[in-house]
């Protein structure tokens, strides 16, 4: 009864309770909180993660612009049918460079965090100028303007710098080559110096070959457009990553 007593007097006087709500959250915030900074990262390192190539960056920026993300989350949930329709679950060093990231929970439309490679580039391509002539039963808009668009890239360079200052490793060769970079990335067959450099420069930042592609995405060699830059951004989406190398280094592990 002495406690219950004393629970009703706590319940009674709306400054007491105020103050005792705010010293339960303020522990219960410090012992969620405090061992992380005695974490020396807590996003685990895995291999083949890299930096947007400056054409993916742009795409990326249109892919919100557009708010495709309200329809399409990027986060493949630990849950057996979600892991069985789109692939492996989502893994937090796939959005470490991602400011903002795209992850959510309103699904519109699939999930799109393992699109890359899914699909060509003319079905982005058709799917994005017309999306019931490939999914006919689909409520997406149209974005058939896109391929009429140029791609605006004349701030590239201070786009990535302003980035490294958020923690993304982009290098200095990175930062100069970046206008070279985005449109070697979209003008196959165009210099090939210019998409080895690129490929090298990506390549080396992964750790992995085979994560920069190099298309005409848009199917138009006359301009580099918004088009190539938003399908260059959804094809590198879950590419990065070796899920089976990672699987095989996860389960190595737990013995």
């Amino acid at each position: 009864m002495a406690i219950m007593d004393k629970h009703q007097k706590l319940e009674r006087h709306s400054l007491l309770l105020t103050v005792g709500i705010l010293v339960v959250v303020a522990i219960g915030g410090l012992v969620e909180i405090a061992p992380l900074f005695y974490l020396e990262n807590t996003i685990e390192k895995v291999q083949g993660m890299r930096p947007y190539t400056p054409l993916e960056l742009k795409g990326r920026n249109i892919y919100i612009r557009e708010g495709c993300y309200t329809c399409h989350s990027q986060m493949v949930r630990p849950l057996r049918d979600e892991v069985e329709r789109y692939g492996h679950y989502s893994l937090a060093a796939e959005s470490m460079y991602d400011h903002p990231f795209q992850w959510g929970s309103k699904r519109t439309g699939p999930d799109l965090a393992r699109v890359g490679g899914k699909y060509s580039d003319e079905w982005h391509l058709d799917h994005l100028k017309d999306p019931k002539s490939v999914v006919p039963d689909s409520i997406m808009p149209p974005y058939a303007f896109l391929a009429k668009k140029r791609l605006k890239y004349d701030d590239i360079e201070d786009h990535l710098k302003a980035l490294r200052l958020a923690g993304v490793p982009y290098t200095d060769d990175m930062i100069a080559n970046a206008k070279a970079d985005l449109v070697a990335q979209a003008s196959p067959n165009a210099d090939f110096d210019a998409e080895d450099a690129l490929v090298a420069r990506y390549t080396e930042a992964s750790g992995r070959v085979g994560t920069v592609k190099i298309s005409d995405f848009d199917h138009n060699p006359q301009a580099v457009t918004e088009m190539d830059a938003l399908i260059a951004y959804l094809q590198m989406t879950g590419t990065l990553v070796d899920f089976s190398t990672y699987e095989a280094n996860d389960l190595s592990n737990r013995r």
